[in-house]
């Protein structure tokens, strides 16, 4: 049976999923203020660069005339004791007179790691850490695996029919979309929560995408394109948008070496190409993937064709998975199919936590991959955790 230390920090977990999409790549809070077993004040961080949850919280309980002197706080995370963008959060709570707070999770940052929660303590607050602290943790999964491991999140994300098919041969205004305005509404808000969204360059030759989140909110994602031999059109919209949107295409060297005049069709744009090294301890996606944790990209979104997928999946880089699944069959009107190239993965892939949500008739399924949810929680069994992936 629940008890109300874990109602409230769940209330407060609710209230941190509204910021998702518009405060990354800092982490998604929720807080809630209790007195007397009274609700007298709530908040989350709303935006990147906005105040806190915890100074919203505070905030509200000053809308409705309540001091919240002698009250108890629950925060979904150590709230910061240091000078950023907004002022610390536990001088805040301090003056504010909080007396005891209920602390999901520890934030793993350099800056935190439990100063702020000793702030607290030597200013005679009570604390007390770890209620529903893997759910905590699975909300701001990309920002806790890099400020632990220093490595990028990654997840996969694609829409396909009920028959796996993924394109549509005859390019047709009509089937232009697999899934409806409902599912690609929440990729939208997928791609506000990443600093990187990846697709090769089929993908970009067929489809033309723009790979930018509408609306932006202000955030702007660099977009990755993999272009071994420099395929990549010179008036494709990537490289038309990429001054105000970063481009980086990786290329062999080999196409370096001949294809000069587009790289400085590239660089002219505004687009940025690096190159594959001849010879790399692990593969081309290995060397990729070492370059977006020292670029300090916190999460990739991966929506390439079925190659490109499937070779996330055969390295185990990918941490998540999001599937929409359109409530159409193509039959031989397909001309591309998910199962063709993931017929050759080696091993089973079984997603961890799935959750499904309803479009309007697609069904979209998220799951966390096993191997990230070992380098998340440092658990070796996890099977008994009630968490769900994140939102």
């Amino acid at each position: 049976m629940i008890n109300d230390a874990e109602k409230y920090m769940q209330m407060a977990l609710n209230l941190a999923k509204r910021g998702i999409g518009s405060v990354e790549p800092n982490p998604a809070v929720g807080a809630v203020i209790i007195k007397a077993n009274q609700i007298i004040g709530t908040g989350w961080h709303k935006k990147f660069g906005d105040p806190h949850a915890e100074i919203n919280a505070l905030e509200d309980c000053k809308s409705l005339a309540v001091n919240p002197r002698g009250a108890t706080m629950y925060v979904t995370l150590e709230p910061c004791s240091h000078e950023g963008k907004t002022g610390p959060c536990t001088q805040a709570l301090i003056e504010a007179g909080i007396a005891k707070i209920f602390i999901a999770t520890k934030d793993p940052s350099e800056h935190a790691n439990g100063k702020g929660i000793e702030q607290l303590k030597e200013a005679g607050i009570e604390v007390q850490t770890g209620i529903c602290e893997n759910q905590a943790k699975l909300l701001n999964a990309p920002f806790f695996k890099f400020n632990t491991t220093g490595k990028t999140w990654v997840t996969l994300k694609w829409a396909q029919t009920i028959d796996g098919s993924v394109a549509d041969k005859s390019k047709s205004d009509t089937h232009r979309w697999i899934s409806n305005s409902a599912c690609r509404r929440e990729v939208h808000k997928l791609r506000r929560r990443c600093q990187a969204i990846l697709v090769g360059i089929n993908t970009v030759i067929a489809d033309d995408p723009l790979l930018t989140a509408r609306p932006s909110r202000g955030t702007k994602a660099t977009r990755i394109v993999l272009d071994s031999f420099l395929r990549i059109p010179p008036n494709s919209k990537l490289l038309k948008t990429a001054k105000q949107n970063p481009v980086i295409i990786y290329a062999s060297k080999a196409a370096l070496e001949t294809k000069s005049w587009l790289i400085e069709k590239i660089n002219k744009a505004g687009g940025e190409v690096v190159t594959y090294p001849d010879t790399y301890g692990g593969s081309n996606l290995h060397f990729l993937f070492d370059e977006l944790c020292k670029r300090g990209i916190t999460h990739l979104l991966v929506e390439g064709g079925p190659t490109v997928l499937t070779s996330f999946l055969k390295e185990d880089l990918a941490d998540e998975v999001y599937v929409y699944i359109a409530s159409k069959i193509y039959g031989n009107h397909s001309s591309l199919n998910i199962s063709e190239p993931m017929m050759h993965l080696s091993r089973y892939v079984d997603l961890k936590h799935v959750n499904t949500k309803n479009f309007s008739g697609d069904i979209r399924i998220a799951g966390f991959t096993e191997k990230a949810l070992k380098e998340l929680l440092y658990r070796e069994n996890f099977s008994h955790l009630k968490v769900g992936a994140a939102q």
